[in-house]
């Protein structure tokens, strides 16, 4: 593996995959982490949070908002300013291209009694917000931007909410998050309902600060406001998502087999786990146990099994909506066929992942087809070395490597400076383990 410059890398073809490593900090539970520690009511203390420009956006939104932050070793130190203790920006707060940073926000900001404005990057301002603002202004926010208030910059005149009893038209984790930090703002009880099961961190995480929160009949989420939150240590586990990479490649490798210690493996999350071994994969979850109020365990996988297509549908595509672009390349190398459907949320990422998956795995002679919600996957294939682009796209860029490592030649992938959104050090482990 051959580092050309910061925008492209060159990969040759690999046979094994070994070693034993930690991931980085969950990015998810990083930003609620940062978000809900600066809510608290004093100091909290976070470990393995995720250093990546995503979080780093987040951090500094915050800190406009003034809070304080210290590093301390591996620990960062959180002054918690309460709920009421967050002051108006003297500037737009950049969310760059983090779209959970814009989201929530526009929640946290809702509830503020002052003037703020949110922006992000070219890509972000192009991502829809109406999901978010719609709910937020029948609370009471007052919300203005673009294309009617549904694209950033978007100006916030917040305060005074209302509790709001709210079914979401598709399950969003970002949109139920931003509804709940909202809603902590609020005298009264807020009230969700959810079509399907979404990441469930930012109840998790609010129960395990001391937040008031119901769960009713299945997909009602409730809120009980007024509130406060504690003070209490954090601990990130490491992301299932960037372990997803690992996780595939090691079960395509002909050799070798990989441990990924202290992994989250929250249920909401595991649909990457729950497909792989239904393709054959050689995947077990190993030392389960609770921390900080999320799941977390040891996750090992051995190469050298036949994988076999498999169909995967729109009520498992929650569970694994980032984890598509891996398992497509998974199923290059399984026998038979793959379904992806009921995915078209892919198409609003950072790229139109669909899109970007097919037209870069056919420069390497993937037979691929384009669905408007899915991909089908001709599986058993051999792929050829290609010069292909991440579209600007930190999981475009790695699952590109991946399907590099089982390429017949050597593969360059430009535009990998975008992986330092989620996974920086990506290509530095991908290498090391498949020395």
């Amino acid at each position: 593996m051959e580092r050309k410059n910061k925008m492209e890398i060159t990969l040759a073809p690999r046979e094994q995959i070994r070693g034993r490593v930690k991931m980085p900090g969950d990015k998810s539970i990083s930003h609620r982490a940062l978000i809900l520690s600066a809510l608290a009511e004093g100091t909290v203390e976070i470990t393995g949070l995720l250093a990546a420009e995503d979080t780093r956006a987040t951090r500094l939104c915050l800190q406009q908002l003034g809070v304080e932050f210290q590093e301390a070793g591996t620990k960062l130190l959180v002054r918690g300013r309460g709920l009421r203790g967050l002051q108006e920006p003297d500037d737009f707060l950049q969310a760059g291209n983090s779209g959970t940073t814009a989201r929530l926000f526009l929640g946290l900001l809702a509830g503020q009694p002052f003037f703020s404005v949110l922006t992000g990057d070219r890509s972000l301002r192009m991502r829809p917000m109406a999901r978010v603002c719609k709910p937020l202004r029948q609370m009471g926010a007052r919300i203005e931007g673009r294309q009617g208030g549904t694209l950033l910059p978007l100006a916030v005149r917040g305060g005074n909410l209302l509790p709001i009893r709210y079914r979401l038209p598709v399950a969003s984790a970002q949109v139920k998050s931003a509804l709940l930090l909202a809603g902590l703002y609020t005298c009264g009880r807020v009230e969700l309902f959810e079509p399907g099961p979404s990441r469930d961190h930012t109840e998790r995480m609010l129960s395990y600060l001391g937040g008031r929160l119901e769960k009713g009949a299945p997909g009602e989420i409730v809120l009980a406001a007024p509130c406060s939150l504690a003070a209490k240590k954090l601990k990130i586990p490491g992301d299932l998502s960037s372990a997803a990479f690992f996780l595939v490649a090691a079960a395509l490798a002909p050799q070798g087999e990989l441990l990924l210690e202290a992994v989250g493996v929250n249920p909401t999350r595991t649909g990457i786990i729950d497909v792989l071994q239904e393709m054959g994969a050689a995947v077990r979850v190993l030392n389960r146990k609770e921390v900080c109020g999320e799941p977390v365990a040891d996750l090992w996988v051995q190469g050298g099994r036949p994988l076999t297509g498999v169909a995967i549908n729109a009520p498992l595509i929650p569970r694994l909506v980032d984890e598509i672009p891996v398992l497509a390349v998974a199923a290059l190398f399984a026998a038979g066929e793959t379904v992806i459907s009921g995915a078209g949320e892919l198409r609003l990422k950072e790229s139109d992942r669909l899109h970007a998956l097919a037209t870069e795995l056919q420069k390497m002679g993937a037979a691929i087809k384009e669905l408007p919600d899915g991909l089908v996957i001709q599986g058993g294939q051999k792929i050829n070395g290609a010069v292909c682009s991440s579209h600007g796209d930190h999981r475009i860029a790695m699952a590109l490597a991946v399907a590099a490592l089982f390429a017949r030649g050597e593969t360059v992938v430009r535009g990998i400076e975008t992986v330092d959104i989620s996974f920086p050090g990506f290509f530095t482990l991908l290498n090391s383990l498949t020395a």
